[in-house]
């Protein structure tokens, strides 16, 4: 089923499918099943899979995630400072590049990193599904030499039309991290300056140098 974020035409050729995807290249897109027919099991069949793979579910279609080693580094080098700070201040919780999220009904993302504060938990408790269906506050997303720009505008555009309150797109190529507050508003922060957690973490502050410090070592 389409989402109703979409923007292009009626899709009736492969072409058409992933131009509407975000131009992706199609060696992410599986034949199995059939794009267009996917459903939210097809993504927990494959990660539990013998090799383990993860895919986005998208218009009934499902999208492998892409990460490279060196953006995956990231991520979790990234991923520690934000786990730390929650844990101390008992915000709630952050889930790395495996958390599946639903934003709306038959729309999976997976970003590579998510914040989702205590006040979001129902009941004050901590969600556990191999789906969590509480929008995060906060999403990371490092870009990957698999991603295209367009994949990445669309998913800005689902990310906050659901509810997602900052969006961080973090580029290890230009060392330089953009903060989303709207999809039409942003910052673009480089090196020499500081990330911080703005009112999604009040207090949370890593500086950039010390983000991409020994990426070349």
């Amino acid at each position: 089923m389409p989402n109703v974020l979409t923007e292009s035409p009626p899709v009736e050729t492969i072409a058409d499918l992933l131009k509407r995807l975000g131009d992706i290249p199609p060696n992410r897109v599986p034949v199995r099943p059939s794009p267009g027919t996917a459903a939210e099991k097809d993504v927990i069949a494959a990660l539990e899979a013998a090799d383990k793979r993860l895919f986005e579910l998208v218009d009934g279609t499902l999208v492998e995630k892409v990460m490279w080693d060196e953006e995956s580094e990231l991520a979790l080098w990234l991923g520690s400072f934000l786990i730390q700070y929650v844990r101390k201040h008992k915000l709630g919780s952050v889930t790395g590049p495996d958390g599946i999220t639903r934003l709306m009904p038959g729309l999976l993302r997976i970003p590579d990193l998510a914040f989702l504060s205590r006040a979001r938990f129902p009941g004050g408790k901590r969600p556990r599904s191999p789906i969590r269906d509480l929008v995060p506050d906060l999403v990371v997303e490092v870009l990957s030499k698999g991603n295209t720009k367009k994949e990445m505008r669309r998913k800005l555009r689902e990310y906050f039309h659901a509810g997602v309150r900052i969006v961080w797109y973090v580029d290890l190529k230009q060392r330089t991290v953009t903060v989303f507050t709207a999809v039409n508003r942003s910052v673009s922060l480089r090196e020499g300056e500081t990330l911080d957690g703005g009112s999604i973490l009040p207090g949370f502050r890593i500086p950039l140098s010390q983000l991409f410090a020994d990426r070349d070592a």
